[in-house]
Order: C-alpha cells, then sequence, then structure tokens
C-alpha cells in the first residue's frame, strides 16, 4: 500500500527496492523556499544496515504491513529459534539475526512478541522481567554492609549480573530483560 512520504512515523515498515526498513527517525523539512521534504533515518530489517532517505512530502512510499502477535517460545536447534502461535498451533522458526541478544533470555513456553511480515519473524518484543536461577555467586563476607555494595554472580543462562549479597546460589532472581539488571528475589 503506497503512503505519502510525510505520514511515515517513528517504527512504521516501509517496502524499498523489495527490502523492507523499519524507521527510527522521521522528519518533515519546510524550508523557506522550495518543496518541503521528508527526513528518514531507517534501519534494514535483514541486516541492520542503517540508510538516510529524503523524500518530496507528496512522494509515496510502500508501507509493508507488520503483524504482532503473541507466541510462544519452543525451542532453539540448528535450524533457529522455534516458535509456536497459541491460537492456531502454527510454527514459525526465527533466525539467529532476527533474535539477536534476546536469546540469552529466551525460556521454553515464555510467551513472547513476534512481529511477522508475511509469514517470516522480522522482530522480537520480550516481557520485561523473566526470572532465572543464580548458579555461582562468592560466598557472603561477614560484616559487609547491604547497603550499596553489590557482587557479581552467574545465572542459570550463563548471563552475569550484580546481585546483593545476601542472595546465595540457588536462588531464583527475578532480571530486567533491558539491560539484564537484578530487580528482587522472586517470589516462588
Amino acid at each position: 500500500m503506497k503512503v505519502a512520504a510525510s505520514s511515515l512515523r517513528k517504527g512504521s515498515v516501509v517496502d524499498i527496492d523489495g527490502k523492507l526498513y523499519v524507521v527510527l527517525k522521521a522528519e518533515n523539512i519546510h524550508p523557506g523556499k522550495g518543496t518541503p521534504v521528508t527526513q528518514l533515518d531507517m534501519r534494514r530489517i535483514s541486516d541492520g544496515v542503517k540508510i538516510s532517505e529524503r523524500y518530496r512530502t507528496t512522494e509515496q512510499v510502500e508501507r509493508a504491513f507488520v503483524d504482532e502477535r503473541d507466541h510462544t517460545f519452543l525451542y532453539q536447534d540448528g535450524e533457529g529459534f522455534h516458535f509456536m502461535n497459541p491460537e492456531n498451533y502454527d510454527q514459525l522458526v526465527a533466525s539467529p539475526d532476527v533474535i539477536g541478544d534476546a536469546a540469552a533470555y529466551l525460556q521454553e513456553g515464555m510467551t513472547v512478541s513476534l512481529s511477522t511480515h508475511e509469514g517470516v519473524p522480522i522482530a522480537i518484543t520480550l516481557p520485561q522481567r523473566v526470572t532465572f536461577e543464580v548458579v555461582e555467586t562468592e560466598p557472603v563476607v561477614k560484616g559487609q554492609t547491604a547497603s550499596s555494595s553489590y557482587k557479581p554472580a552467574v545465572l542459570s543462562n550463563g548471563m552475569r549480573t550484580m546481585i546483593p549479597p545476601y542472595i546465595t546460589a540457588g536462588t531464583k532472581i527475578v532480571v530486567l530483560t533491558e539491560d539484564g539488571s537484578y530487580v528482587e528475589r522472586a517470589k516462588d
């Protein structure tokens, strides 16, 4: 579907020469003299290359329709990451490029939001918080106050994070998927 370049906003997905791009920044520029233009900063979904394009505001751009639905993570193998649509039980395979850093947080049975274009996964949104078990950490040092001293720990997904000194190995904790930081002890 063709739309005017001036109507595109951040997050819109466009199709340029058969390749999908996500709009990172859209700015309409109205110079004192000449025709107004729309400056688009975009990232190619297939390989992450960033480009900048300028269109006259009246120019038409092909807008791609993206389907965003909740999917359940099943497993990972040599083929990629397998997800299932809980409504119709259709399975999708996402490539490691699409998953990126989110791979460390994926757990079997986890519900994620998967964006697809023509049945092909192009982006993933994780839940804000996930629970992991602390598998390795330093022992508590007697006399150490809990004020602002954190100690390093290795989680069950292999990630490293900083935790309060009173948490020991085997304790389940909640971390933010945004940056892997400690939030709280998990309530079982």
